[in-house]
């Protein structure tokens, strides 16, 4: 069973997947600092100083709380629609980013499918069974 696990773990496929989820992973962390430092700041200027990660609705509880953290440190059971808007607009970007990596792929797979190949040579004993029946027909 060792030996069947080790071959399954070390062929090309399982270990090209490996790479990917790491990278995508990484890749998910950048895409959500870009979103959370970069981009929500500004639209949240832009909207009078709001601040995205903390708007939120409270469902129950008391007392007004200026921050998620505090109203999840007191216990009431907020909506937090702000870091859902955050997290949609961090899907969008993977989303876009993935589909332009798929569509450079099939790009390529295009322009290697349409390049003309040249038919392989035949093998040398159908090469020799040609040169026989082409002295054949001469006699």
């Amino acid at each position: 069973m060792l030996k069947e696990f080790k071959e399954f773990a070390v062929r090309g496929n399982v270990v090209d997947m490996a790479v990917g989820i790491i990278i995508g992973g990484a890749f998910g962390t950048i895409v959500q600092s870009l979103v959370n430092d970069v981009l929500m700041p500004p639209i949240g200027l832009l909207l009078g100083g709001v601040d995205f990660s903390d708007l939120f609705l409270v469902l129950k509880g008391e007392g007004p709380f200026a921050t998620v953290a505090d109203a999840s440190a007191a216990g009431a059971v907020t909506i937090n629609y702000g870091l859902f808007a955050n997290n949609v607009i961090s899907f969008v970007i993977v989303a876009f980013a993935v589909f332009l990596l798929v569509k450079g792929i099939n790009r390529l797979r295009r322009q290697q499918a349409a390049a003309p190949t040249e038919p392989a040579a035949p093998p040398e004993d159908i090469l020799l069974l040609r040169e026989i029946r082409d002295e054949l027909r001469k006699e």
